[in-house]
């Protein structure tokens, strides 16, 4: 029988541990929701913007500070939440981005906003560490890459359902009315979390020894391969509304609407990584996939000049972001040296991935309007390569035994 994970109540022979996939789906809806409020300004910037005064440069600070605050402090937010225990951090970090979230209501200026914003943002980063750690320890090992892979779709879950909703609750209840609603979900959803996640003497489990700087090689190989493919995927579908409304003469709304749709679609690719994982497949064969963003990249900026081509090409980089992220979580319990290690590696991997998303943007705004949109298909093609091959060296490590929990 498998080591338990930490947390995990003891189970007789005769009453084999299961996967609590229940307990799991809470978990998943916890990070959901908080993806959801990391991305309540996408529907609303115009009138945020227009009401407050806000320039683009100003409200794309309030909009990306959530990211930058994981980008700064991954690591240390992975020892913060060993220190409290992942359900306490999960919790407390819900419980926080509903309560800056309700005073953002309040919000007078662009000094108040992006302050909150900084603060949802530590609540942030401590939902995207703990929830990861106590889906792992939730599933058994032969459930593990599927559950994390599915939690891998969490983002693109909430920004889409964040988008859709936002559009119509902001018509009607105007900006400061729909922030309050997200605020009030959160608050909702860190009650159910609270009830719901296991209690008694198997609650709050007390960390074994903390890392060792050699126990995260390889969880850094990992991260690295999630910086990389952030910086070149991520930053595709947000050039892609530019490149539809400018070269392909689309109007804004219908240009934000095919964006929302090809988002979605990186769920596609974490559910995929979850069911190739389940049959078996080598994690060193699933990473080859990844190289298929190299030509989705050419077709998309070089091929035909056609707005199907762009959308076409667009639609594969989602699911290549998808696929990539959740084979980075999948894998990361089949490189740590103890499985009690999960939140202090899932903090290099989050601060690896937010900072990659942050510094993203800016690099393809630089490169295209300096050298033209075709120039950003090398860069693609060195990021994508340089994250398959360090994936190709992880591959390489979850051959071995899988590491145990003391």
């Amino acid at each position: 029988m498998e080591p338990l994970a930490p947390g995990t109540p003891p189970q007789s022979a005769e009453h084999p541990r299961r996967s609590a996939w229940s307990t799991i789906a809470i978990v998943y809806l916890g990070g959901v929701v908080a993806a959801m409020s990391f991305g309540k300004f996408a529907s609303v910037g115009p009138a945020v913007a227009a009401q407050l005064g806000l320039s683009l440069s100003q409200l794309g600070w309030v909009i990306s500070a959530v990211v930058g605050v994981g980008a700064a402090a991954g690591l240390p937010g992975g020892y913060l939440v060993r220190r409290f225990g992942a359900e306490r951090s999960l919790v407390t970090g819900l419980v926080l981005i509903a309560a800056v979230g309700a005073a953002g209501v309040a919000a007078g200026d662009f000094a108040w906003l992006l302050v909150a914003r900084g603060a949802e943002g530590v609540g942030y980063l401590l939902v995207t560490i703990a929830c990861p750690a106590l889906v792992l320890r939730l599933a058994t090992e032969r459930d593990r890459g599927t559950a994390l892979s599915i939690w891998a779709t969490f983002v693109p879950m909430g920004l889409g359902a964040s988008t859709l909703a936002g559009g119509a609750i902001g018509s009607a209840l105007g900006w400061r009315g729909w922030i309050g609603v997200i605020a009030a979900l959160t608050l909702v959803m860190a009650l159910v979390v609270r009830v719901k996640l296991p209690s008694g003497p198997g609650r709050q489990v007390a960390a074994g020894p903390v890392p060792r700087a050699g126990a995260l090689v390889w969880p850094g190989m990992l991260a690295a391969a999630f910086c990389l493919a952030a910086l070149v995927t991520v930053p595709v579908i947000v050039l892609l509304p530019t490149l539809l409304i400018e070269q392909h003469g689309h109007s804004a709304s219908a240009a934000g609407a095919v964006t929302s749709v090809i988002s979605l679609l990186s769920v596609l690719g974490g559910l995929a990584v979850g069911m190739l994982l389940r049959r078996g497949t080598p994690v060193r064969v699933l990473a080859l996939a990844g190289l298929g963003a190299v030509p989705a990249a050419w077709v998309m900026f070089s091929g035909p000049d056609s707005p199907a081509a762009v959308q076409g090409g667009a639609a594969v980089i989602s699911i290549e972001n998808g696929f990539l992220g959740a084979l980075v979580f999948a894998a990361l319990p089949m490189v740590l040296e103890r499985l009690d290690h999960a939140d202090v590696g899932n903090g290099v991997v989050a601060q690896a991935g937010s900072l990659g998303s942050l510094l993203g943007p800016p690099l393809f705004g630089l490169v295209a309007t300096g050298w033209g949109f075709p120039a950003l298909v090398p860069l693609i093609a060195v990021g994508i390569v340089t994250a398959v091959g360090a994936l190709l060296l992880v591959g390489r490590r979850t051959s071995r035994p899988r590491p145990s929990t003391r």
